[in-house]
């Protein structure tokens, strides 16, 4: 499944609604760590496709959404898990400590 994009509209729906846990990639178009993390997240989408959905909301325009959430940096990754934040991670990481943040959420 390939990554989805979530705005203030959808966000509801998509992440707090959802019956599977969700991945949130919050990140900015300038932020090169972000460009750095984005195949690592899709990646990620593909290969916990039906277990995990994954979504990417823009900072720049979500900042309702940035600012409910508290995202000071940029990527933060959060897993939502029946509406509520279960785990977050801020900064660039690898794919392996990603997955491990993940797993105990599926």
């Amino acid at each position: 499944m390939a990554v989805i994009t979530v705005d203030e509209e959808s966000f509801e729906r998509i992440v707090l609604g959802n019956k599977k846990p969700v991945m949130v990639d919050f990140w900015a178009d300038w932020c090169m760590p972000c460009k750095a993390a984005a195949p690592i997240v899709a990646e990620l989408a593909e290969d916990l496709a039906g277990s995990l959905v994954v979504a990417k909301v823009n900072v720049d325009d979500c900042e309702d959404l940035a600012a409910r959430y508290g995202i000071m940096s940029i990527p933060t990754l959060m897993v939502f898990k029946n509406g509520e934040v279960a785990d977050k991670m801020i900064g660039l990481r690898n794919k392996q400590q990603i997955y491990e943040m993940i797993k105990k959420h599926l």
